[in-house]
């Protein structure tokens, strides 16, 4: 990873079952970005196609009742397609969110080809 962001990494505790409200319904829906724990802390960004404003998440232990696992959580996203950013010049992949509708993406396991 390099570029911006290696700038967005905080030091966030755990996140329980029910401390997420997602606004779904309608042209919004929300996405979640499951991770590995090396990427706790991580900001991921995410953006309406590829030239759209960006925005992100960071990437926090989900305590729930099957287990804890990692995630970025978008819980106000208008439908569309989405960009899930790599760094700040490489996409990881592309995600459909729908509205009224949860849309998961998985995080590669290695870099995309011409990631810096």
């Amino acid at each position: 990873m390099s570029g911006r962001a290696d700038v967005y990494r905080h030091a966030y505790g755990p996140s329980t079952t029910g401390s997420v409200v997602l606004d779904l319904g309608g042209e919004t829906g929300a996405l979640i970005i499951y991770t590995g724990p090396d990427l706790h802390g991580r900001e991921i960004e995410v953006s309406p196609g590829v030239a759209g404003p960006r925005t992100h998440s960071a990437v926090r232990e989900r305590h729930v009742r099957d287990g804890t696992f990692h995630s970025a959580v978008y819980p106000d996203l208008a439908a569309g397609v989405y960009t899930v950013w790599w760094d700040e010049d490489t996409p990881a992949g592309t995600i459909r969110v729908a509205g009224g509708v949860v849309a998961e993406f998985t995080w590669p396991s290695s870099a995309p080809a011409g990631s810096g």
